[in-house]
């Protein structure tokens, strides 16, 4: 046997993802409370401590861990800086405090010959004195030791459980017998803007809304500018690379494309443009050149923004690896090389590239440079396009490449494919994921998934990033919900997690279908895209002011403090986010109803909230500014879709009176 045997049992360490395969998630100064089963064989006081550190350092952090019931143990940890860290469980027989339980034990039972139980205790504190050595704690002990040596057994009953003492014995504990559990657990620790964002996507060639031509990066600006001043702070845009012109696709996904139509931006490649070989290193011509691309970025980074890319691993007929690397693409019997399909639609622009091919690992490196050139030209964010068609051992591989470089980059997964596929991506190193909210429309539904998200296991791997709708999906709720419909999906999205974002058009309400099918009608994938931007009955007053209340309130920047509440109407959907500390709790009431006005008695946690049964609390409506003064738990509500679609309150408890008047924190 090369290593020592385990003298205490660690078992059943929670947080943990899949045995330490992957690491769990956390924000900047984010809390991981760690639970284990901790126990040995006998009698013996057993002591424990949560260890942790960041990635390649030698020193660990220690916090003593608390037994709750059954021999289970907790202690909690705070994670300070982005990147790696890691964390395990140290736990031993204490002499010290199993000597201390059984003198305690002896005395209580009048035995009173103890000499020999008191000789034992001063070894035990004379070795914990070397252990100090020369400091005022060695000295503490030496002295603690000694008077020890020459007590009676009243006074060493009374030294035993000096206070001082026993804080100097956990300190200076006797560890050359404790057990460490291992594998060590890790943990990735991401920047704030991974963890709370606003996203805003839109195509940059529709940045101006003319109907009949194109915009370019410099022309970007007053688009930019008005996605901040609604209170996004990241810019998403679908793939900037120039366009295949082989099958290239017209309105309406036609398969013949007029004079002057521009294509789909997802049908990536033209070796007769750019300057890169006109792939995925490089920008489509007639959105600019590289360096107006860089100049955008600095803009946007100047405003407090940040840049998102699609990172869309497609390949039209004229993209530079065809006929580099033909070997890189799946062929037909024939020899000529397959298009995309998803039965029945066809996608002759694009090529699919094969993963496994035999000159894999040159692709899988050309894949990883073209993250790694973007990252140089200042982009952090990537939504990466249909990742679960790709091997989900390439995205662990390519993340961590990455990451090595840029540890602060952020991966989006647009993976609406089997819970278990989506879940294993977020394992392997996604930041984000696209979730089901889309389609999630009934309170059952709402309340189900949210707790779900919210809850472990899944709120220590997979984070979600709410999209109310995208280039591809037009839900149904939008399509039939009217403006109503937009406010109501607007509050779910942006009130119950820290990370959710809107496609343009939006705010503009814009919800005209493809018949019978929950796409676009007239879909800016395929054309320009004439808009008002502030046509009427938008909503981006409203969409303001929810990223407002975002900013202002840091219970929603949390992801797990969600919790559901009572309202006796299922049409009615409340909720609740609260810090810690109580300090900021928001409730959120809103209605499912785009058409009809609802009304319920809702039911509030006051326990929870630190407010008492009878006690006056009152209710800051942060959309409306109006105050409302509640006392006890249930309480009305009414809810009108076209007028008031949703409340959402800040409690503020009563801390005392002051000129007659109560006062509210």
């Amino acid at each position: 046997m090369t290593k020592s045997p385990e003298t205490v049992v660690i078992r059943r360490i929670t947080p943990s993802l899949d045995n330490t395969r992957y690491a769990i998630k956390r924000s900047v100064g984010g809390d991981i409370t760690v639970e284990a089963d901790i126990f040995k064989e006998g009698h013996d006081e057993l002591s424990a401590l949560l260890k942790w550190r960041r990635l390649g350092d030698k020193v660990w952090s220690e916090v003593a861990m608390l037994p709750l019931e059954n021999d289970r143990w907790a202690a909690t940890l705070c994670v300070t800086a982005e990147g790696g860290w890691e964390y395990t469980i140290e736990a031993w027989g204490d002499v010290f405090f199993s000597w201390q339980h059984e003198l305690e034990k002896k005395f209580a039972a009048g035995l009173r010959d103890l000499q020999s139980e008191i000789l034992e205790g001063t070894a035990f504190i004379e070795a914990a004195a070397l252990r100090a050595g020369k400091t005022p704690d060695g000295e503490a002990l030496k002295k603690t030791g000694a008077a020890m040596r020459v007590a009676d057994v009243q006074q060493a009953h009374d030294l035993a459980h000096d206070p001082v003492l026993c804080a100097l014995m956990r300190v200076y504990a006797d560890r050359s017998l404790s057990t460490i559990a291992e594998p060590y657990h890790p943990v990735w620790v991401d920047r704030e803007r991974a963890t709370f964002a606003a996203w805003y996507e839109f195509f940059p060639r529709s940045a101006e809304g003319k109907a009949d031509s194109g915009s370019t990066f410099r022309e970007c600006l007053p688009r930019i500018d008005d996605a901040r001043s609604m209170g996004f702070d990241v810019i998403y845009f679908p793939p900037i690379h120039p366009i295949g012109t082989t099958k290239r696709k017209g309105r309406n996904n036609s398969l013949t494309c007029e004079l002057g139509e521009p294509g789909v931006p997802y049908a990536i490649g033209n070796n007769k443009q750019g300057v890169n070989g006109g792939g995925h290193k490089d920008v489509a011509p007639e959105l600019g050149s590289l360096e107006d691309f860089d100049w955008l970025v600095d803009e946007i980074r100047t405003r407090g923004m940040e840049i998102a890319l699609d990172f869309a691993i497609n390949c039209s007929p004229d993209h530079p690896y065809v006929h580099a690397h033909p070997e890189w693409f799946f062929k037909r019997p024939d020899g000529s090389i397959k298009y995309a399909e998803n039965p029945p639609k066809k996608y002759e622009d694009v090529y699919p590239l094969n993963f496994h091919n035999a000159n894999w690992r040159e692709l899988w490196d050309e894949l990883r440079d073209v993250l790694l050139f973007w990252c140089r030209h200042g982009v952090g964010i990537f939504r990466v396009d249909n990742p679960h068609t790709k091997p989900v051992a390439f995205w662990e591989w390519v993340i961590a490449e990455v990451k090595a470089e840029f540890p602060g980059s952020v991966f989006l997964s647009e993976a609406f494919t089997r819970p278990k596929m989506m879940q294993e991506l977020a394992k392997v190193g996604f930041t984000q994921s696209y979730t089901y909210f889309t389609w999630r429309n009934t309170k059952y539904e709402l309340s189900e998934y949210l707790t779900e998200l919210t809850t472990p296991p899944l709120r220590d791997f997979f984070r979600a990033n709410f999209f109310a709708n995208t280039p591809d999906i037009l839900p149904e709720y939008l399509q039939h919900g009217g403006r109503p419909g937009f406010l109501i999906r607007a509050v779910l999205a942006s009130m119950s997690v820290p990370v959710y974002g809107i496609y343009s058009g939006f705010e503009l309400c814009e919800n005209a279908p493809v018949s019978g099918k929950e796409e676009y009608i007239d879909s800016e994938k395929y054309q320009f895209k004439g808009r008002d931007w502030n046509a009427p009955g938008n909503v981006k007053e409203y969409i303001t002011r929810l990223n407002q209340i975002r900013r202002q309130n840091r219970a929603l920047r949390e992801y797990d403090n969600l919790c559901i509440h009572t309202a006796e109407n299922d049409q009615i959907l409340c909720f609740s986010k609260a810090t810690t500390a109580l300090d900021n709790i928001i409730v959120v009431v809103v209605s499912l109803d785009p058409w009809n006005s609802q009304s319920s008695i809702i039911h509030l946690p006051l326990e929870q909230f630190g407010i008492g049964p009878e006690e006056e609390y009152q209710m800051d409506d942060l959309l409306a500014g109006e105050k409302f003064f509640w006392r006890g738990a249930r309480n009305f509500i009414a809810l009108d879709p076209h007028s008031r679609p949703a409340h959402i309150f800040r409690v503020r408890r009563s801390i005392g009176r002051e000129a007659g008047e109560t006062l509210y924190a």
